[in-house]
Formats: structure tokens, sequence, C-alpha cells
């Protein structure tokens, strides 16, 4: 009896077939074609469970990262909208962007810094900026702004609006803004008459402030004492006077290159006690600027490229070796027509090395 139940065993296996594995779309095939009769393999109607939340929402085509949404160079015209109520940089520079509208940062109460650099915007709402409410660093350069904008985040540290249309700075264009440190306006088609007197008198703790490549004439009045650092590079400056630096007690970097200067007056570098950097170089000076060697801490000055034709043996250094004053680490004198082998080399005793002098030739073009 036990040996025909085997046979009859092996008989079966053999006319079996050979085993197939079913993919999870066989499964429904089969669920879908069964009678009806045998168990279902998948339930038709799967129970509803509490809805998975919802993961972070990034812009289409941006990408983000630790609070940082990054969407530069995309060729996009407007602000992306669904983007992270928690992000702290938005990088929205080298794109189309035109228009900045009422309600494109709502809801970003937590960003620190915005980065609209080289779009082509030339209009921002006037409550546009109301809801970053933690703004430290807005940078709006390489756009097309004629004027700057209104109600800017007083918790503004780094303003960077370089390279826009803006003629004007009014009165009221800062009000306010006391944490600011960093400004740059340069490459901006302003004029002296376009610079309201009273426009810093609100910036209480600013120490850079750049305004280069503009059609100014003279050192802007009203300038905030708290500056450290001044930069009005490649405008057209003609002199400078003894009240255009008058209490700026704690500037230390001084830029005036390429400008038109002929005349620095007498008692000028006395304002500026703690001045250690100035930058004269491409002017229209005849003689080295009067006050060097009574001033205690200035160690580099850049004079090439003028129209010097003597220099003394006390243009630099005070007369007694005594006196106390910073040793300079750098002076530039080339391109000047003044002979380096007419000058006496007891004119640079207070020069911390002869490698800090640069003296070459002058060579009419």
């Amino acid at each position: 009896m036990r040996s025909a139940c085997l046979t009859l065993l092996l008989v079966s296996i053999c006319w079996a077939l050979p085993f197939r594995q079913s993919g999870f779309l066989d499964f429904m095939m089969e669920d879908e074609s069964s009678s009806g009769d045998g168990p279902e393999l998948i339930p038709s109607k799967v129970p509803v469970g509490p809805e998975m939340p919802a993961g972070p929402v990034c812009p289409f085509r941006c990408q983000c990262h630790l609070r940082v949404v990054q969407c530069s160079d995309l060729g996009i015209k407007n602000i992306p909208e669904e983007i992270p109520s928690d992000t702290t940089l938005l990088d929205l520079q080298n794109n189309k962007i035109t228009e900045i509208k009422e309600n494109d940062f709502k809801g970003l109460k937590g960003l620190n810094t915005l980065i609209l650099v080289n779009n082509k915007i030339t209009v921002i709402h006037v409550k546009a900026f109301a809801p970053l409410v933690n703004l430290e660093r807005l940078y709006l350069s390489k756009n097309m702004l004629k004027d700057l904008p209104a109600n800017i985040p007083k918790t503004i540290q780094e303003l960077r609006v370089h390279e826009n249309q803006i003629s004007k700075i009014k009165k009221t264009s800062f009000t306010g803004l006391a944490n600011v440190i960093v400004m740059e306006l340069g490459s901006n088609p302003l004029t002296s008459s376009g610079v309201d007197a009273e426009a810093f008198k609100d910036l209480k703790r600013v120490s850079y402030i750049r305004i280069a490549d503009t059609n100014i004439t003279s050192i802007p009045k009203g300038l905030p004492t708290s500056l450290s650092e001044l930069h009005l590079d490649g405008n057209k400056i003609t002199k400078i006077t003894v009240n255009s630096l008058k209490g700026l007690k704690h500037l230390a970097k001084l830029g005036l290159s390429n400008n038109e200067v002929s005349v620095m007056e007498n008692g000028t570098l006395a304002n500026v006690p703690h001045l250690r950097e100035l930058h004269l170089d491409h002017n229209f000076l005849t003689t080295v600027p009067a006050g060097l060697p009574d001033h205690k801490y200035i160690q580099v000055i850049y004079l090439h490229s003028n129209k010097i034709a003597s220099v003394g043996t006390e243009d630099f250094c005070p007369p007694s070796y005594n006196t106390k004053k910073a040793m300079y680490s750098g002076i530039s004198l080339f391109s000047n027509p003044v002979s380096y082998w007419e000058i006496q080399p007891i004119t640079f005793r207070c020069v911390f090395d002869r490698s800090a002098i640069q003296l070459g030739n002058y060579r009419k073009k």
C-alpha cells in the first residue's frame, strides 16, 4: 500500500508544470480574474489610516538643504512659490526677475540673507520686505533700481546696491537703519548734489561705506563718525578740504584713487588721527600731502601716478628720531615726474624696510 502511494505521488510531480515567479502585477491580474470562490490575495479595499505628514517643500528646480534655498541661474522671472518657512538663506541671483511683489516673501520670518544680485529688478513693492523681521543681509547689486527700496528692515547689517541706476540718496533713504555695518553704493549715477547731507544720520554703527565709480565731485557730507573704512575711488573728486573728513576720528582706511584731486588742504589729516592707510594714486597732486610727518599712525600711502615733481626730506618723517610715529610699511611714488635719484635717502628714515618704498622711473605717455 505504501509503495502504491509513493508511485502515485511521483507521477503527479512529473505531470506538474515548472515553477514560475509571479510579479506584483501578476498577482493583481490573478486577483481580478479569480471567480471569487477562493480567498482574495489582495483586499479590494485597503483600509485608510492616518495621513502621513508631508515632507519638506522645495520650489521647482531649486535646491534646498539645511534651511538654504538655492534658486540661482535658472532664468526665472518671478520669486518662486512654496519657499520653506524655515529658510534662512535665499539665493536668487543671476535670474530674470523684474519685480518684487507684496507677498513674495510672506511667512519667511526666519530669513537672514536675501541674494537678488544680477537680475532685472525695477520695482520693489513698498511692503515687500515687511515679513522679513530678521533679515540681516540684503544684496540687490546689478539690477535696474532707480531708487533705494522703501521700508528696508531695521535689522539689516549689510546692504549692497551697487551697479543700479540710483541717482539720489534722500534724507530718508536710511531712516531707522541703526544696525547697518557695511554699505555698498558704488557704480550708480550719483552726483554730489544728489546725496543729501543728512542721509547718513541714522547709521550709528556703520564701519564700511563704498561709493566708488560715480559722478560725485566732493567727499559726501554728514558721513557717520563710526566709519573705519571709506572707499571713494573712481569718482570726480577734485579737492579735499579741511572739513571734508571732519569728525571721522575712527577712520583707518581711506580710498581716493582714480579721482581728479589736485589739492589736499593743510590740516586735513589732523581730522583723521587714527588713519593707517591712504590711497591717493592716479590723481593730479603736485606735492606730497601736508601733515604726514605729524601723523602718528599712518603706515601706508600710495601717491603713484600723480604730478609730484619734488620730494623733500621732511615730507614723510618728523625731523626728530625720538618722535613717536608708526613706521611706514608702504610708500609708492612711481609714475611721477620726480627723479628718484634726486630724492635724499634720509627722506625715508621712518620707513620699516627699503622694500616698502616704490619709486621707479617716470615715463611720459
